[in-house]
């Protein structure tokens, strides 16, 4: 009876300690090799650094709070894009928190451009609470403020957002979007006319 149950429990127990080293070690550290050699940029979160600090990621949203900046969407991660904690609100459409808060933004960012209609992604967050961009519109918005804040030529920041749209993935796959950093960062590099490079 011993020698029966040993006999049956000895492939039960071999192939449990296979598959554990196959699909928990070897399949893992197989695909982090595979990520870390061809797309390493993607496999270490797309981060981007200047001067040696990492300021950012291209696929991680962050708040930019200065008037001086093209501002991201509301985040509902945590306390704002804690990627520790990716989420959405969970608020339905008639929670008056909801309302609340979309009023108080709408209001935030009404004197960007007053007397046109603020454009939605401006005002509610993404699902995951961690999105990068904002729609062409959204960013078109805010030129208006930064061209004053920055002393520069509306048309010229609305060339810059325009510079920097990226379209759908083989012209079908989402929405023409701009990565909020990335402008952000081209920001910094375009000079008032007749002046040397800000920052």
């Amino acid at each position: 009876m011993g020698n029966d149950i040993t006999s049956a429990l000895r492939p039960a127990l071999v192939m449990t300690l296979l598959f554990a080293l196959l699909l928990g070690i070897a399949y893992p550290l197989a695909l982090t090799g595979i990520g870390q050699t061809i797309f390493p940029s993607q496999a270490n979160g797309s981060l981007i650094s200047q001067g040696g600090k990492v300021i950012g990621s291209t696929v991680i949203g962050q708040a930019f709070t200065s008037d001086r900046y093209f501002k991201t969407r509301p985040s509902a991660a945590g306390k704002g894009y804690d990627g520790l904690a990716s989420s959405g609100s969970n608020y339905g459409p008639t929670s008056q928190a909801l309302v609340d808060r979309v009023r108080a933004d709408v209001a935030a960012a009404k004197p960007s451009a007053p007397g046109t209609k603020v454009p939605a992604d401006l005002v509610t967050a993404s699902a995951s609470g961690l999105d990068p961009d904002l729609s062409p519109e959204a960013a078109l918005y805010q030129a208006q403020r930064i061209a004053k804040v920055r002393n520069l030529p509306v048309e010229k920041v609305r060339a810059l957002v325009m510079d920097h749209v990226e379209q759908p993935l083989l012209g079908v796959v989402g929405e023409p979007h701009v990565n909020v950093l990335a402008l952000n960062r081209a920001l910094d590099g375009v000079a008032p006319d007749g002046v040397g490079r800000t920052r």
